[in-house]
């Protein structure tokens, strides 16, 4: 395969479609805007883009991770029609408190260790992009520069980020930034 060695890394809720709590069918699936133009100028840029979500509902027993693939298939299609791709999905589907601990839920950068070794990645120079503290807390654990949205969790979250890490009104927003080599 000849892949980028760079990633923008997408959590998905509250990012890529409205935040909706437990989102797990096709049929609730709501993309927010922008966000498919935003996956596909960071395609044209050069980046794989990865989807890195925490999935406790599967954990809790709400949906099962077959339906998380299946809306993840859905999403992929809706996306591509629209001239994005992105290139992987992990998902995390535990919960302390229901099965114990994991090294793979946000805020730990599990998911994004595997994709990079998976995809051969080069954090330094790759981006994780999300609404929440976790979201971020993952990105620079990991070694990627951490962004924050304004969209889904983002506005509440804005308070407290972490040094350097900028806010964005949302995924294109963020997108074109990256694109221009302005963060």
């Amino acid at each position: 395969m000849n892949h980028s060695n760079r990633a923008v890394f997408l959590d998905r809720d509250g990012v890529i479609n409205v935040e909706k709590g437990y989102l797990h069918r096709v049929e609730e699936l709501e993309f927010l805007p922008g966000a498919a133009e935003a996956i596909a100028l960071l395609k044209d840029a050069g980046y794989l883009v990865i989807v890195v979500t925490n999935q406790s509902g599967v954990a809790r027993g709400y949906y099962s991770l077959g339906a998380v693939d299946l809306l993840h298939r859905h999403m992929s299609e809706q996306l591509a029609a629209r001239g994005a791709v992105v290139d992987a999905w992990y998902v995390c589907p535990h919960h302390p408190d229901h099965g114990g601990p994991c090294s793979c839920r946000k805020p730990l950068p599990g998911m994004i260790l595997q994709a990079a070794a998976d995809y051969r990645v080069d954090l330094v120079r790759s981006y994780l992009i999300g609404d929440k503290r976790s979201d971020l807390e993952a990105g620079l654990a990991a070694g990627c520069r951490a962004i924050l949205v304004g969209t889904g969790y983002g506005a509440d979250q804005a308070r407290e980020l972490p040094a350097g890490v900028p806010l964005f009104a949302d995924l294109l927003e963020a997108a074109r930034a990256i694109r221009a080599g302005s963060v």
